[in-house]
C-alpha cells in the first residue's frame, strides 16, 4: 500500500555495509516481505565472527541503523495509487481491515500516522507482536485476534511479495490476492499458491464484490 522504490533494500545494505557486513540486493529479494529483524540476525549471524550476546549488540545496532534509515526515506514515499480509496470503498462495504508489515512499530507507525491512515484499521501487526515473522502465519492470525475475527473462512489475505503469499497459504485463508504494485512482479508472484492476482490493490474492491 505504499510505493516501492527500492529504499529497504537500499537501507538494509547501507546498515549492513557499515558494520563491514555485504550483502547483494538479489539476495535480500529473497526475503522481502519478511521480519527485518530476521533478516537482519540472519545475515549477521552468517556473515559476522559475533557470537551469543556479541551477535544480539551487533544486530540490535544494525536493526536501530535499518530503521532511522527507513523511517528518514519514508518521510516523503507516496501511497500506491487509489490505495486509500480502495480502503474507504471496502470500510463503506462493511469489510475490516487489518495490516500487517515486516516492518517493527517504530517504522510503521511512523508511516501510518503521516498518512493519517490509523482510523481505517481494525489492526496494525507488525514483525514486533510475533515471534516468526512470514511467512509463518502468526500475523494474519494475530490480526484476526485484534480485530475480533475468528473464522479464516472470512479473511482475505493480500500481499506484494512471495512471502505474503507463502502465510496467507498456510493461515488457510479464503482468498490469497497477490498485488503488482508493490515489490514484486509477476513472474515472482504467478509461481506462489494464490486465488487471484491483481495489477494493482486499488482493484480489490471490484475484485471482492465480484468474486467474494
Amino acid at each position: 500500500i505504499i510505493q516501492d522504490r527500492g529504499d529497504v533494500p537500499d537501507a538494509l545494505q547501507g546498515a549492513f555495509a557499515k558494520r563491514g557486513i555485504t550483502v547483494t540486493p538479489e539476495e535480500i529479494a529473497l526475503w522481502r516481505g519478511a521480519s527485518k529483524r530476521e533478516v537482519v540476525r540472519h545475515f549477521a549471524g552468517e556473515r559476522s565472527t559475533a557470537k551469543g550476546s556479541d551477535l544480539d549488540t551487533l544486530v540490535a545496532a544494525i536493526y536501530a541503523d535499518f530503521n532511522a534509515r527507513v523511517i528518514d526515506v519514508y518521510k516523503d514515499v507516496p501511497p500506491i495509487a487509489g490505495a486509500e480509496t480502495a480502503f474507504r470503498m471496502l470500510l463503506q462495504s462493511g469489510y475490516l481491515l487489518a495490516s500487517s508489515t515486516g516492518f517493527g512499530h517504530e517504522v510503521a507507525a511512523s508511516i501510518f500516522h503521516r498518512l493519517g491512515w490509523e482510523g481505517y484499521f481494525a489492526a496494525m501487526i507488525t514483525s514486533d507482536d510475533v515471534a516468526q515473522g512470514r511467512p509463518s502465519p502468526y500475523m494474519i492470525f494475530h490480526a484476526m485476534e485484534a480485530a475480533r475475527v475468528a473464522n479464516v473462512a472470512e479473511v482475505i489475505v493480500v500481499g506484494d511479495t512471495p512471502l505474503d503469499l507463502q502465510a496467507g497459504t498456510n493461515a488457510g485463508v479464503r482468498g490469497v490476492v497477490g498485488v503488482l504494485s508493490g515489490a514484486s512482479k509477476e513472474d515472482r508472484l504467478r509461481p506462489e499458491p494464490h486465488t487471484d492476482i491483481l495489477s494493482s490493490v486499488a482493484e480489490l474492491p471490484t475484485l471482492i464484490a465480484s468474486k467474494y
